[in-house]
């Protein structure tokens, strides 16, 4: 009787070992991921109408750290590019150039490897048609939409209490006006926003610079950034690439001259850089002076490595002081193959 009663007991102990040790091991993918097979990843492709693709890169469950706050980083994608063009792989004979320009997710994994205070989750989206202002042309609702779809990603990603930083390059500046024009004031849930060569947009009537003091001045830690060229007199095929009054130099000046009706600026030069800076550097213009008259515009986010600037700018991984320029620092983070989409979607 007594040996029933002992491996009785053994096995509930036993058993119980085996259920705390279950609960407290993290799944191997979250709900709805699947696993990436490069660099302990987990990846999920949604669709979100209206036209709206995209897909959430994160690390593996056991290696996001409990303790550590988490940031989620929205990515909206240039005219012309996908999602796995904008994220990027190796270079191979015959494969489609766009997937060598930017290399989004490999300078994104270099910041992860760099920050150890911040569990970081990559968000890649594209619209119909892979035009952004097209888009928002179809859809003239689209500041509610582009909030819906903003909720829809936090939603469909298992962290709570997220900061959200809102980048992009080229016409995927469109996403970010979009979202601005989305309420009076932007959500406290956001506390970075970068403009990487694709400000085109700002605008008075939409009340751009209103919006952004109001939220700069609510919390220190919020930062606007902005990286554009001086494409004034840039020529291809022996035309302009810019209006009279369009490009990115001369919206960064409209919206400098903005802010300082009720900022100080500090400018500073460095290299082929200018520098505008107000409110102990949230809010940090940075233009290259293109001194060589060069098409600079993808160049600034991928071979001079733009977006790992602009997202580590004022934070400890970002302390290097290393102005936008090349060779490459991301390299080893490259995945050889693209992305690719499962045939099931699926749908938050």
């Amino acid at each position: 009787m007594q040996s029933r009663r002992t491996c009785l007991t053994l096995l509930i102990a036993l058993f119980s070992c085996s259920a705390l040790q279950a609960a407290e091991t993290p799944p191997s993918v979250w709900p709805g991921f699947q696993t990436s097979p490069w660099f302990d990843e987990q990846i999920s492709y949604l669709s979100i109408e209206p036209e709206v693709r995209l897909i959430i890169v994160a690390p593996r469950p056991e290696r996001i750290v409990p303790g550590n706050p988490s940031r989620v980083i929205l990515f909206a994608t240039p005219n012309g590019s996908t999602i796995e063009q904008t994220l990027g792989c190796q270079q191979q004979e015959g494969r489609d150039w766009h997937f060598d320009i930017q290399h989004i997710a490999a300078q994104h994994r270099k910041w992860q490897s760099l920050n150890q205070r911040e569990n970081l989750i990559l968000v890649c989206l594209e619209a119909e048609g892979l035009s952004w202002p097209r888009w928002r042309a179809r859809h003239p609702d689209n500041p509610k939409r582009i909030r819906t779809v903003v909720n829809s990603i936090m939603e469909a990603i298992p962290l709570k209490e997220s900061q959200l930083t809102l980048a992009c390059h080229s016409g995927g500046g469109s996403f970010l006006w979009g979202f601005l024009n989305g309420s009076a004031e932007i959500p406290d849930q956001v506390d970075r926003f970068v403009f990487l060569d694709a400000n085109y947009s700002f605008s008075e009537k939409d009340q751009h610079g209103k919006k952004f003091l109001n939220w700069l001045k609510g919390c220190k830690q919020r930062r606007l950034v902005v990286l554009a060229y001086d494409d004034r007199n840039v020529l291809y095929r022996g035309k302009k690439v810019v209006s009279p009054t369009g490009g990115t130099y001369r919206a960064t000046h409209r919206m400098l001259e903005r802010f300082k009706r009720d900022l100080k600026f500090s400018e500073s030069s460095a290299g082929d850089y200018v520098t505008y800076a107000a409110l102990e550097d949230q809010v940090y213009l940075l233009i290259h002076g293109n001194p060589q008259n060069k098409i600079l515009h993808t160049r600034l986010v991928g071979e001079m490595n733009g977006y790992l600037y602009a997202v580590t700018l004022g934070t400890p991984e970002g302390k290097q002081g290393r102005l936008p320029g090349p060779p490459r620092t991301y390299s080893k983070w490259v995945q050889p193959e693209p992305f690719t989409q499962p045939e099931t979607e699926n749908s938050p």
